[in-house]
């Protein structure tokens, strides 16, 4: 064999010539069936878990906060209905590490209508009638005037102070104050305990320490909360605003893409450009500011991030970030200047192919929603599963006990053998849980839920991937464009895709579902390791996580790539990776130069589209520009809805841009194949425009270097192809 059939033997045999070869074939069977049967039992059984979870499961558990007796606080139709509110009689005990393990404090919890306002003690309001009625309002049913405080105390039906409170997430904690600029929660009659005894100082220090931190991130999550609902409707401006502003560009691409490719090139630097000198105007302005030469370290974590905005340092780390992408951006492009070019007119063809389907723009849309559906359905079978299980009651007592955590019965307790050996003890709502069948194996049918999501997540968006291949492949293959296009070729394709590749799409998808699931795992098992002192272990366990990463990320680029030649060839998903990657092996100088340059430029577009509504809602919630201080609404935290702007900024752009991602990789691989199958000949024409024809040409005389050795290829398999055929 010769030096040139060993290198195709390595990256596969060239297409050759056929000239009943039209573009996607129309004449196609179904493609692996056995894929599309186990996808379909999966999603039989996927409903039937949701039927199952929604039979057994209470989402009032989730809602409604339950007390001691699990009972719903401000479930419609009962006795609580007006008592929205959870009230601890001690939640000094919530700040105990078991509370994290068994999420229930080991105090008496009751249902209010409202949380107590002034600081009171028992043996105070006992005194005085008016206020030991007001102090009944947070005790358990059955308290008497003819009842002395100890026989309260010991039956536990009343706590022995009370603190004044606010509501959050509908439940009462300690309003935080300060004195001396310490925080504080509550008053020190708060450490006391249920018989009114001082707890010892260390105990004293630990609750305050522990309370403290769970007061000051409850307080931080609030804010966060209030700026979301003064916001909201601003946030929603700026991503409409995203919106027009991604459409606008699509659409001058399609009318003047060198002049926006440039344009957004020029922006984008502008826009670093900027953020890098308004860093440095900020990190100059706090020159000699008392307090602004702290570093972050000595700073350490504040739950009020404006803190660290005070810092020159922040400003500093800020402006070097910016200035590296900016030089990393700018010396890319003088690299690639002479790529960009090229890769200025493949984005032209791709607009001339999306003029003719200007649907396929919206149909990232069609794909949100079908994603909404599914994380829709998993959140709710995920919520329901959750709260399937029975209410489980545990002993909690102040003293040593032999049935300390033991489950227990809190209808009989009373004259228990539990009861009788442990005087002090209680049985109290612990959590959800059960001993049939079902709650056995719920483990696994949560397992189940998460696999079947991310299963139907990546079928939903491999079918958006081939069905936009499939309509932009129809262009390419047309001898007269575009008149022998199908007449709606998006949806001609989405009905090819579902009718014969849905197995294609659901092998795909679950290859790229089992690794998804396996790195979960991995995550879990980190989670769980991250006080293990096996370094080893710990190494090993990172090494898998990096390879599985990097696995996830040649999948997702094979499926792509898969899904394309399914699109075109109706073959089964093994046989159309095999093509696509060997396709791409045997043009990797082209991928290089061509495809990758243009997914480079239009994530710059992006980048723009993020960094104008970024730096809009940057001015507007900061409250810099004075035109807007009277609009913009009031906030804790400015940097919440700029963040969730530009998150939802880049999100909605990134839908968009992926329409010319998917149309510029279709194109790249019919280009490619178009390249081996023709010569250029009138008895083998190209189905490829002038225009890329043109890319072709022009690519190889700017740098015949390095297609050298390509353009030999070419022209040696030409010549190959030229004699099998004269032999034939």
């Amino acid at each position: 064999m010769t030096e040139d059939g060993d290198y195709y033997g390595k990256h596969g045999e060239p297409k050759k010539y056929d000239p009943t070869f039209k573009g996607p074939i129309h004449n196609r069977g179904c493609t692996d069936i056995v894929c599309c049967i186990l996808f379909a039992i999966a999603i039989v059984g996927y409903i039937a878990v949701g039927i199952l979870a929604w039979s057994q499961g209470d989402p009032r558990k989730v809602i409604y906060p339950t007390d001691s007796r699990g009972q719903f606080c401000g479930q419609a139709g009962t006795p609580l209905e007006n008592k929205r509110l959870l009230f601890y009689f001690n939640i000094m005990k919530c700040a105990s590490p078991m509370v994290l393990l068994e999420f229930q404090c080991p105090t008496t919890q009751i249902c209010v209508d409202k949380c107590p306002t002034k600081f009171m003690t028992l043996v105070q309001a006992y005194s005085n009638k008016k206020d030991f009625e007001y102090y009944k309002n947070f005790c358990q049913e059955g308290v008497t005037d003819s009842m002395g405080i100890p026989d309260i105390l010991k039956a536990r039906l009343c706590p022995a102070i009370l603190t004044p409170s606010v509501p959050f997430t509908r439940r009462c904690f300690p309003a935080l104050g300060q004195n001396g600029g310490v925080i504080t929660v509550g008053n020190k009659s708060q450490f006391e305990d249920e018989t009114g005894r001082i707890r010892d100082a260390k105990d004293l220090v630990d609750g305050v320490k522990n309370a403290t931190v769970v007061m000051e991130a409850r307080q931080v999550v609030m804010k966060i909360f209030e700026d979301y609902t003064q916001s909201w409707y601003w946030i929603l401006i700026g991503l409409v605003i995203a919106l027009l502003l991604s459409l606008l560009f699509l659409i001058l691409l399609r009318f003047l893409a060198g002049i926006m490719v440039w344009v957004m090139i020029a922006l984008l630097i502008l826009v670093i450009g900027y953020g890098i000198f308004h860093c440095y105007m900020e990190y100059a302005a706090l020159k000699g500011e008392p307090g602004s030469n702290v570093t972050l370290q000595e700073i350490g974590f504040q739950t009020d991030f404006t803190v660290y905005l005070q810092i020159r340092q922040t400003w500093l780390a800020f402006m070097i970030i910016l200035a590296i992408v900016e030089v990393v951006i700018i010396l890319l492009l003088i690299f690639l200047r002479k790529r960009i070019l090229i890769a200025i007119a493949l984005i032209k063809e791709a607009s001339r192919t999306i003029a003719h389907m200007m649907c396929s723009l919206f149909y990232p849309l069609f794909t949100f929603l079908l994603l909404a559906i599914v994380i829709a359905y998993w959140g709710v079978t995920a919520v329901f599963l959750s709260t399937s299980n029975e209410p489980i009651y545990k002993v909690f007592n102040e003293t040593a006990c032999e049935h300390s955590r033991e489950v227990c019965e809190p209808a009989n307790y009373s004259t228990s053998d539990q009861q009788r050996a442990c005087r002090d003890s209680q049985c109290l709502f612990a959590f959800y849980g059960g001993e049939t069948v079902y709650h056995k194996y719920l483990i696994a049918l949560q397992f189940y839920n998460v696999f079947l999501f991310f299963w139907c997540a990546n079928f939903v968006i491999g079918l958006g991937q081939m069905t936009l291949a499939g309509a932009f492949a129809s262009y390419y293959w047309a001898v007269v464009k575009p008149d022998d296009m199908p007449a709606f070729p998006v949806f001609s394709s989405l009905g090819r895709s579902l009718r014969y590749h849905t197995g294609s799409l659901a092998f795909g998808s679950l290859i790229l579902s089992i690794i998804q699931i396996i790195r979960v795992l991995l995550e879990y098992l980190d989670h769980k390791l991250k006080g293990a002192q096996n370094k080893c272990a710990r190494f090993m366990l990172c090494c898998l996580k990096c390879c599985f990463w990097c696995l996830e990320k040649f999948i997702k680029f094979l499926n792509r790539n898969a899904y394309i030649m399914v699109a075109i060839h109706g073959k089964n998903f093994c046989a159309s990776a095999k093509d696509a990657f060997f396709l791409l092996m045997r043009n990797m100088i082209r991928v290089a130069v061509l495809d990758k340059v243009t997914d480079f430029l239009l994530f710059l577009g992006k980048l723009l589209v993020v960094g104008l509504v970024g730096v809009f809602a940057f001015f507007f919630f900061s409250g810099r520009v004075k035109a807007f201080e009277d609009t913009a609404p009031t906030l804790n935290y400015y940097w919440v809805p700029i963040l969730t702007v530009v998150v939802g900024s880049y999100l909605i752009a990134n839908g968009f841009f992926s329409v010319y991602n998917m149309c510029v990789d279709t194109l790249f691989l019919c280009f490619c194949e178009d390249l081996e199958r023709n010569d250029g000949s009138a008895a083998r024409p190209y189905f490829m425009s002038p225009t890329l024809r043109e890319i072709l040409w022009k690519s190889k005389a700017e740098d015949s270097s390095s297609f050298s050795a390509q353009q030999r290829e070419d022209e040696e398999l030409k010549q190959r192809q030229t004699k099998e055929e004269d032999v034939s």
